[in-house]
């Protein structure tokens, strides 16, 4: 496997007990595009986000109950291959993937994956695609059960602790009392949205955040998922936090979250990014634009050069892809944060971003990092 395509795929991964959770099932702007028809790994790059935005309905609902069914699938593949094969399967139709530590810590050549695909869907063409995708001659073996969407929601919940971010700040679940009630508690429900405070780059950005919001910011969070950054900013201090996603689902749950925290409309907005995450059938029911919040007579900033913090905790391909877009939204001289990417995958951002941001400076945890830099000012 060539050094270039190992930068394809990003590993939303982080430590659970025994077992490693590769991703949470459909998140911010990741891989966005991929369809039944997708025939290699960079067709799933996304396209260009630049069409108007258009305005979620985003009335607090009570958190959903997620009951339907889906596809269990117990993957047995190469060790060597299982970060490759995990992310393919993503690309290629899969939900969610869990991988078993212990596992992968015997004196054996195979790993376990459990993999989620929706009811319906051909798993075994989407095995296949994502087996071709890497380059194994042999498709693994692998057994299919139905299972109940909530079995696999209550098992996340077990998983999902309070986290401390620094002194002070906590990312604390719905369904568990804050370990500090003084404490600034982001209080979060992820739903089927990426984004519960664990993972190292959730864990940067609010820290990035709580560095910068100093009282009355403006703050935009570029593929919001579960709302946990714009909720924070909302709390770090920030006059407005404005999240966009093309996930209907990572918005609903961002509602939800809002509503969790006793945020109110006009403190933070979300957006759903018309796109092929959003079918036509919804357009009209979700993505239709419906009057925005008039109470602080603060409309959607839909316009370019008004944030004061841009930050985008997506992935590698969408960062390169949408530079231009992502950097448009901040004011000179703003910070522009960049996370979602692993250590190695810094170069390619910093390259990609040096036309744009000065005092160019990056954090590193667990082999993740997260970008950061002052758009610059326009010459004189």
């Amino acid at each position: 496997m060539s050094a270039s395509f190992s930068h394809f795929f990003k590993r939303l991964s982080y430590t659970l007990p025994r077992r490693r959770l590769i991703h949470p099932s459909p998140s911010p702007l990741t891989l966005f595009l991929a369809t039944d028809r997708v025939k290699e790994p960079s067709s799933c790059i996304p396209r260009s986000l630049t069409a108007k935005l258009s305005t979620s309905s985003c009335t607090p609902t009570k958190t959903e109950s997620f009951t339907s069914s889906y596809l269990s699938v117990h993957i047995r593949c190469p060790k060597e291959v299982a970060d490759m094969l995990s992310e393919a399967l993503l690309c290629f139709g899969a939900s969610s993937i869990t991988m078993d530590e212990e596992d992968a810590s015997e004196n054996s050549d195979k790993i376990s994956m459990d993999s989620i695909f929706p009811e319906g869907k051909d798993v075994n063409v989407c095995i296949s695609r994502a087996a071709k995708s890497i380059g194994l001659k042999e498709i693994p073996h692998y057994d299919v059960k139905m299972g109940e969407q909530s079995d696999w929601i209550r098992k996340t919940q077990e998983s999902f602790h309070p986290v401390e971010v620094t002194e002070g700040v906590w990312v604390v679940p719905e369904w568990i009392t804050p370990p500090d009630v003084q404490a600034t508690n982001i209080i979060l429900n992820p739903g089927l949205a990426f984004g519960t405070g664990e993972h190292p780059t959730t864990k940067m950005c609010l820290l990035l955040l709580h560095s910068l919001i100093k009282g009355g910011e403006l703050v935009l969070d570029y593929g919001t998922g579960s709302g946990v950054l714009a909720v924070a900013a909302v709390k770090f201090g920030a006059a407005l936090s404005v999240g966009i996603d093309v996930d209907p689902q990572a918005i609903t749950s961002a509602c939800q979250n809002a509503s969790l925290n006793n945020i109110r409309p006009e403190k933070m907005q979300l957006h759903l990014v018309p796109g092929k995450a959003c079918p036509p059938s919804m357009n009209e029911r979700t993505c239709g634009v419906v009057e925005e919040p008039k109470s602080n007579g603060m409309g959607f900033i839909c316009g370019t050069e008004q944030y004061d913090v841009v930050i985008a905790n997506i992935l590698l391909n969408p960062l390169l892809e949408l530079a231009d877009n992502i950097v448009s939204y901040a004011k000179h001289g703003s910070v522009v944060g960049l996370s979602g990417i692993l250590s190695e995958q810094v170069p390619y951002i910093i390259e990609r971003y040096s036309p744009f941001l000065e005092g160019i400076s990056v954090s590193e945890m667990d082999d993740w990092a997260c970008v950061s830099g002052r758009k610059k000012r326009k010459s004189c």
